[in-house]
């Protein structure tokens, strides 16, 4: 399964959040690749658009596994102030996209 999912960091959080993101913590990194984030990436655009992207089983199940871990929830509750909506945490804000085109999906339909 790939999903792609867009937030929205505060503008003037921008500097902090590329900061944060390039040094997170072993622990966080370490429990999402337990939980079944593969090949997960973060973009992010000069105006605050986030937008990730993962590939795994069920994106449901691998959010479910990070809620139950202590370390997620310390990192969402340092993350929080950064973003635009801060009444919940981040990863709680995920808003995920359809995926309309793949290459190598339409190439192995094409024969």
């Amino acid at each position: 399964m790939r999903v792609c999912f867009r937030s929205t960091v505060n503008p003037a959080m921008i500097p902090e959040y590329r900061r944060r993101h390039a040094a997170v913590w072993p622990e966080m990194l370490r429990e999402l690749k337990a939980a079944g984030w593969n090949n997960y990436s973060l973009f992010l655009a000069s105006d605050g658009l986030l937008v990730g992207y993962v590939e795994c089983e069920d994106f449901d199940a691998i959010r479910a596994r990070m809620a139950l871990t202590a370390v997620n929830a310390r990192w969402q509750a340092e993350m929080a102030t950064l973003f635009e909506d801060s009444g919940q945490a981040p990863d709680e804000g995920f808003q995920v996209m359809d995926e309309v085109f793949n290459l190598e999906d339409q190439l192995a339909a094409a024969g």
